[in-house]
Formats: structure tokens, C-alpha cells, sequence
């Protein structure tokens, strides 16, 4: 038996980002890794602080599973990877406001990929229906 696999965000050919943004099979969506978006070319400039990208990053996440058919509340499974285990204690307070009806299974990991940015963060959600409809 063969599951459907639907790709989101496919780069482009000869893109430095060899991944899709998401995928969905079996019911699940896959977010990659993800950190506030930033391109001061399009006056898209990342926040300065921690609680500010994971704000952003965590938009950024809503739409890629909004696009992929699922949502924030139906995410069932996070990866916050952070550049700063200083930064721990301010990206979970800013973290916790955007999953009031519960808190996903989460694992915390420390990051050194070539950016700026203080945080990221994968996850894996149910697609479909918002839990909360």
C-alpha cells in the first residue's frame, strides 16, 4: 500500500535550502526547521530578542500548517532549537502563549547553522480540522 505524500514549499532547483518547508502523509504534517523569517531587502527584518523572534518564527509555523492543512492547535510534537541556552527561561514564556489548549510534547536542542537567529523550531501536527472547532 502506498501513502500520498504532498510537498509545501518545495524549493527551487539550485536553492541552498535542499527541503520542503512541509509535508503531509498519514494524517500528519511535518514542519522543518524554522526561525523568524528575515529578508531586509522586503523590510522583513527578525526581532531582536528572544520572546520577539520566537513570536515571529512561531507566525511563520501557523502559515506552513495552515497551508498544509492543520494548525498550531493541532501540532502534537515540537523542536525549539535555540543559539543561546541563556535565551531558555524568555523563549518559553513567549512559547507557552501559543498553545492555550495544551502543550505539545517538546524537546529543547542547541543550534549553530549559519544565521543570526536565536531560535527555530520544527514540529509535527495532525492535519485537518482545528482540535478547538
Amino acid at each position: 500500500m502506498t501513502s500520498e505524500i504532498a510537498f509545501f514549499g518545495e524549493p527551487e532547483a539550485g536553492s541552498p535550502r535542499p527541503f520542503s518547508l512541509a509535508t503531509r502523509a498519514g494524517g500528519l504534517v511535518f514542519v522543518s526547521g524554522q526561525s523568524a523569517p528575515h529578508d531586509p531587502a522586503k523590510g522583513i527584518v527578525r526581532g531582536g530578542t528572544p520572546a520577539e523572534q520566537v513570536r515571529q518564527a512561531l507566525t511563520h509555523v501557523a502559515g506552513i500548517l495552515a497551508d498544509a492543512g492543520s494548525s498550531l492547535d493541532r501540532v502534537v510534537q515540537v523542536t525549539m532549537l535555540i543559539s543561546d541556552p541563556a535565551d531558555y527561561a524568555a523563549c518559553n514564556a513567549e512559547y507557552v502563549k501559543h498553545f492555550p489548549l495544551g502543550l505539545p510534547a517538546r524537546h529543547t536542542a542547541r543550534f549553530g547553522v549559519p544565521t543570526e537567529a536565536k531560535v527555530a523550531f520544527s514540529c509535527i501536527a495532525l492535519a485537518g480540522e482545528d482540535r478547538a472547532s
